[in-house]
């Protein structure tokens, strides 16, 4: 199957990689050339476009950084729609505000295409491994034209009802994990500061009421979980920037609705004093290095 991937950043390259590795004709757009020459060596065909790249394909794949690109790539001058076949599929894989993910679906149906938001859970290793979670919004008949290519590339595919669903998912699950990682890290500071060390904390808690994916899965003190970035001077799974963009769509969206959100607001201040201060490219869980009480009462009362 022809398939066209625009957007190659630490997502899409591993995703668009899984793709290539199944034996799919994929061709390739990204502002970075470093990057689309990376997907040419493990055999992917080059486009100097992302309009060049949908010619002839019946599938779109996007990953792209907000709202004003999916629908600019999509819908602009020398756009997707403008050149990929009549009922071609768009599944786009980025984490954007929720109205802008229904707008864009309905301009996709008006111009004679189907499209899913489709974006994911599981951060850079698990794109690199095909075992992503995607959250997917659209019609069940898009969504059952997607999946196929969504089980190469992710372990998990979840149908979340219609357009905007997925994305309405990913911000509402995001929030939950920005609060729950804190919570986690001051857990972690006030047992050592009390005189239990890391790992003695992490045995009992792991198994007890407190358990939680920021402990189990992504620790965030070195030693318990070796794969979890704090192993590795906290590079970036998930970066501080990347949270906090989630974290702005979910107080946002909040908003439009009246949904009640004081702790999501919370975390967003305090990942965004953190961003302001250097660290938005380093994993999110890197909020463990910065938990002395100035910082987070500076960043509460922001």
């Amino acid at each position: 199957m022809k398939i066209a991937f625009i957007g190659l950043g630490n997502m899409g390259s591993g995703m668009c990689l899984n793709l290539i590795k199944a034996g799919h004709e994929v061709k390739v757009f990204d502002l970075d050339d470093a990057a689309v020459d990376a997907m040419a060596a493990a055999g992917g065909k080059t486009a100097g476009s992302a309009s060049e790249a949908s010619q002839d394909a019946a599938i779109i794949v996007t990953m792209l950084p907000a709202g004003k690109h999916v629908r600019s790539v999509y819908f602009g001058e020398g756009g997707v729609a403008g050149a990929a076949p009549a009922g071609a599929l768009f599944i786009d894989c980025s984490t954007i505000a929720v109205d802008d993910a229904r707008a864009a679906s309905r301009e996709a149906s008006e111009a004679g295409f189907v499209m899913v938001d489709a974006p994911v859970s599981g951060g850079v290793a698990a794109a690199a491994a095909g075992a992503l979670t995607f959250m997917v919004g659209g019609a069940r008949e898009a969504f059952d034209r997607a999946r196929p290519i969504l089980e190469l590339m992710g372990s998990k595919i979840v149908h979340a009802g219609d357009a905007g669903n997925g994305q309405a998912a990913k911000i509402a699950n995001n929030m939950l994990l920005g609060v729950s990682m804190i919570a986690t890290c001051e857990a972690f500071d006030l047992a050592q500061k009390l005189g239990l060390d890391a790992q003695s904390f992490f045995d009992i808690a792991s198994m007890s009421s407190g358990q939680n994916w920021s402990m189990t899965s992504y620790c965030p003190v070195p030693g318990p979980v070796p794969a979890a970035p704090s192993n590795n001077d906290y590079a970036a799974g998930f970066a501080v920037s990347m949270m906090l963009k989630d974290l702005s769509l979910a107080t946002d969206a909040s908003d439009s609705v009246g949904a009640g959100s004081s702790f999501g607001r919370m975390a967003q201040s305090i990942y965004e004093a953190l961003n302001d201060q250097g660290h938005g490219g380093k994993d999110f869980s890197v909020i463990m290095q910065h938990l002395d009480r100035s910082h987070m009462a500076d960043s509460e009362s922001a």
